[in-house]
C-alpha cells in the first residue's frame, strides 16, 4: 500500500460555495414572499375595494415588524445556530404567505404582512453570520454579492412567472403557491446546511482557508446583556452606514412594492407587458451587484485599500439610484425603463454594503450590528410605501420619484462624511468610544 507523503500538500474543499448556493435561493424565497403582494395588489385592491393608501399600509405593513424586530433577530442569531433559526423562520413566513390567499379582509391581510415581516426578521442578519462564519474576507463581498443577487434575479425571472400565475390562478392561487414552495424549502435547508466545523465535506485545510487573515475569537457561551446594545449605536462610522443602508433600501422598496403599478398606471404598461418589461431593472439590478463583489474583491487581493475597494462601490451605486428621477422627464417606455434600470443598477452596484458589517462591527456582536443595520435598511420599508401612497394619492408619481431620488443622494452624503476607516470595531479591552 502505497504511504502518504506528508509534505504533500492537500487541496482545500469548496463545500462554501454549495453552502452559498443554499442561501441564494432561502434569498430568492424571501424576496418571492415579500413581492408577491406587488404583483397582486391590482386584483386584490380591485376585489377588497381599497384605494391608494390603504395599499401603502399593505405594503408597509411588512416594514413595521420587519424594522422593529431586527435588533432581537440579531441577537437571536448571535444564540441559536443558523440550521435550526432558518428552518424555524422559514416555515412560520411560509405559512403566513399562504394565509393570504384565504382571508377576505383588509385587516388581515395587514396582519399577516406584519406576520411575515416578523418572521422575515432574522434572515438578513443569518445571511450575514453564514457569509462571515464560512468565507475569508478576501472572498467575502463576492460571497454577499451572490447570495444578495437572489433578491434582484428571482425577481427579475420570477415576476412574469408571478405575473402568469396570477393570471391563471388569481392573487389567492399566488400567496398559496409561494407559501408551498417555502415550506418545502425549510425542510430541504433543514437537511443540508451545517456550519463549517460541523460539516462533514469540509476539511481541515477549507476551514484554515476560510480562517485566513482573521484573529481568533474565544468561543464562550455568555448570556446576552443589554449593556452590549450600546455597541452598536456609540461609533459614527456605524451610523453612516445605518443611514446609508435606509437610503438604499429607500429606492430597492419602491420597486418590491410600487413599481408594477407605477408602470401600469403613470405609463400606461398593462400587467401582462410590465410582467416582461418590468423585468428588466432587476436584472440590471442582478449585473449590479454581481460586478460590484467581484471588483470590490479583486481591488482587494490588488492591495488597494478598503476604503476604495469597498466603499467606492456603495457610494458609485447611491449616485446612480438618483438617476430614478429622470424617468420623470420622458413619455417613452424605453427611456422610462432605460432611466429605472440604471437607477436599480446602481442599487445593485451599492447592495454589497452588508460587507460593512462583516468588517466593521465587533466580532462578538456581528449579529447585533447586523439587526440594527437591517432595522435601519428595515424602516425603509415602513416608511416608503406609505409616502409614495401619499404623494401619489391623485395618480401623479413624479413627486414620489423624487423623493426617492433625493433620498439617495443622502446616503450618497453619508458614506462620504460619516463612514471613516474601514477595520474592525475592537472592545476585547477597556474601550473609549467616541462618537
Amino acid at each position: 500500500m502505497a504511504i502518504k507523503n506528508s509534505n504533500t500538500s492537500v487541496t482545500p474543499t469548496r463545500k462554501r460555495f454549495g453552502i452559498l448556493g443554499l442561501v441564494f435561493i432561502s434569498v430568492v424565497i424571501n424576496y418571492l414572499d415579500r413581492s408577491n403582494i406587488s404583483v397582486a395588489a391590482k386584483a386584490l385592491s380591485d376585489e377588497l375595494d381599497l384605494n391608494k393608501v390603504q395599499l401603502g399600509l399593505i405594503f408597509s405593513a411588512f416594514g413595521w415588524t420587519y424594522a422593529s424586530l431586527q435588533i432581537p433577530g440579531g441577537i437571536l442569531v448571535d444564540k441559536i445556530k443558523a440550521r435550526f433559526l432558518y428552518t424555524i423562520i422559514l416555515i412560520l413566513w411560509s405559512v403566513a404567505t399562504l394565509l393570504q390567499g384565504i382571508v377576505n379582509s383588509f385587516s388581515a391581510i395587514i396582519g399577516l404582512r406584519a406576520s411575515i415581516g416578523a418572521f422575515e426578521a432574522p434572515s438578513f442578519p443569518i445571511n450575514n453570520a453564514i457569509a462571515t462564519k464560512w468565507f475569508p474576507d478576501e472572498e467575502r463581498a463576492s460571497a454577499i454579492a451572490a447570495y444578495t443577487s437572489g433578491q434582484y434575479i428571482g425577481l427579475a425571472f420570477l415576476t412574469p412567472l408571478l405575473a402568469y400565475i396570477l393570471a391563471e390562478m388569481g392573487w389567492r392561487g399566488l400567496f398559496i403557491v409561494s407559501g408551498i414552495i417555502g415550506i418545502i424549502w425549510a425542510i430541504v435547508w433543514y437537511i443540508f446546511y451545517r456550519d463549517p466545523e460541523n460539516h462533514k465535506g469540509v476539511n481541515q485545510e477549507e476551514l484554515d482557508h476560510i480562517q485566513k487573515g482573521e484573529t481568533p475569537v474565544k468561543k464562550e457561551s455568555k448570556p446576552f446583556n443589554w449593556g452590549d446594545l450600546k455597541y452598536a449605536f456609540v461609533y459614527k462610522k456605524l451610523w453612516g452606514l445605518y443611514l446609508g443602508q435606509f437610503c438604499l433600501g429607500s429606492t430597492f422598496i419602491f420597486f418590491l412594492t410600487w413599481f408594477p403599478t407605477y408602470l401600469e398606471e403613470q405609463k400606461g404598461i398593462d400587467l401582462a407587458t410590465s410582467g416582461l418589461v418590468g423585468s428588466i431593472p432587476f436584472l440590471g439590478a442582478f449585473l449590479g451587484v454581481i460586478i460590484s463583489g467581484i471588483l470590490s474583491d479583486r481591488l482587494i487581493k490588488r492591495g488597494i485599500s478598503k476604503e476604495v475597494a469597498r466603499k467606492a462601490p456603495v457610494i458609485t451605486g447611491l449616485f446612480l439610484s438618483a438617476s430614478i428621477i429622470l424617468a420623470n422627464y420622458t413619455t417613452s417606455t424605453e427611456w422610462t425603463i432605460g432611466f429605472l434600470t440604471l437607477a436599480f443598477f446602481g442599487t445593485g452596484f451599492a447592495s454589497i454594503a452588508w460587507v460593512f458589517v462583516s468588517e466593521i462591527a465587533p466580532k462578538e456582536h456581528i449579529g447585533l450590528v447586523g439587526g440594527v443595520f437591517n432595522l435601519m435598511g428595515g424602516l425603509s420599508a415602513v416608511v416608503v410605501p406609505l409616502v409614495v401612497g401619499v404623494l401619489a394619492k391623485g395618480g401623479n408619481f413624479e413627486p414620489a420619484l423624487l423623493f426617492i431620488g433625493v433620498i439617495a443622494i443622502i446616503g450618497f452624503l453619508a458614506y462620504i462624511f460619516l463612514v471613516g476607516k474601514v477595520e474592525r470595531i475592537e472592545i476585547e479591552t477597556k474601550e473609549s468610544l467616541h462618537l
